[in-house]
């Protein structure tokens, strides 16, 4: 990448690849899904994908909040905080306000209530329901659950043995007396959660993991990257998102360990752009990226496990106005 190119054109280079050279895949839908897009009058979206892209983020020039659209950090934020957590439950985020994993908790729910014929709250009743309890209401605890989701998988992985592994844990006190091993890898990859694959206590709603795995390697004496394969990702509305989400893990791995941050750099496997999100990306693909702002973590956290959100301060960001884009539930692979 040339220095004098703006971080932020790779993805912009990225959504024009996608659009001039992918190729057009019918989505899978479930039935019940494929009856909701029936009962609006509308068609179901497709996908303009390719495959194997990388892009690549230096954070000595600024923290990759993309500037071309405004991005909702405070999403950001209280989704790793839960993630690094180890949490399953959602009520967390719905306390927070953070919506973004509601529809697979409802979905658990209402199939539960069909499969023993009972009515059921809709989604909004559902959430607010999870809100205004607490968190031991056993009604919470049940449905709010989402049984496997990526902090589990980070922080608990469920070993043959009966353990939980701290996969996150192990490789952050390793790299501070090791920097230099080649085996800090975390997985969210487990194939006894995953559709068929899975054993009947582990069936669940929520689709396979998009972000397979990721790598802290230190380079350069004290630099810290990290790499991240993601096997899917919705490039409009979801990579601006994991963009910032592993850039700021970088950043909090990097203080707790007493390294440098380095780069964050993103590998893709199917790379692509819902067909309901075309005009969007074509108004971001004409827009001139801002320069990147500053973020800024509280320098008195040495422990991963003790960040809040009030520890995190993004400074000088400006951006282009919001573009919306709805959600595709595919309901499915």
């Amino acid at each position: 990448m040339i220095d004098n190119i703006h971080p932020e054109y790779q993805y912009l280079d990225l959504l024009k690849d996608i659009m001039e050279h992918g190729t057009d895949k019918e989505l899978f839908f479930t039935p019940e899904v494929l009856d909701e897009y029936k009962q609006k009058g509308e068609e179901p979206p497709f996908i303009r994908s390719v495959f194997g892209r990388q892009i690549r983020f230096d954070l000595s020039q600024g923290f990759p909040l993309l500037t071309t659209k405004k991005t909702f950090l405070r999403g950001i934020i209280i989704e790793l905080l839960w993630f690094l957590s180890g949490s399953t439950n959602i009520k967390y985020l719905v306390d927070n306000n953070i919506h973004i994993w509601d529809e697979w908790s409802h979905k658990r729910y209402r199939k539960n209530c069909i499969k023993n014929g009972e009515e059921y709250l809709n989604q909004e009743e559902f959430i607010a329901k999870i809100k205004e309890l607490p968190a031991d209401d056993p009604f919470v605890v049940e449905w709010g659950d989402l049984k496997v989701v990526y902090g589990k998988m980070w922080r608990r992985w469920p070993a043959s043995d009966g353990r939980e592994i701290d996969q996150l844990g192990w490789v952050i006190e390793w790299l501070k007396s090791k920097p230099f091993r080649k085996s800090y890898v975390v997985s969210g990859w487990n194939p006894d959660f995953i559709y068929a694959m899975a054993s009947a206590d582990n069936a669940n709603e929520v689709p396979p993991f998009c972000h397979t795995t990721f790598q802290f390697a230190v380079t350069e004496g004290k630099k810290l990257n990290l790499g991240l394969y993601q096997r899917s990702a919705d490039s409009f509305l979801g990579v601006p998102f994991n963009i910032a989400s592993y850039a700021l893990l970088l950043l909090m791995v990097a203080q707790v360990t007493g390294l440098e941050p380095g780069e964050f750099v993103h590998s893709f496997g199917d790379v692509h752009i819902y067909s309901n999100h075309f005009d969007q990306v074509k108004e971001q693909i004409s827009r001139e990226p801002y320069p990147f702002p500053t973020m800024k973590l509280n320098p008195e956290i040495t422990n991963i496990d003790d960040f809040s959100y009030e520890d995190f301060e993004i400074v000088d960001y400006k951006s282009h106005k919001a573009l919306r884009g709805e959600i595709a539930n595919i309901g499915g692979f």
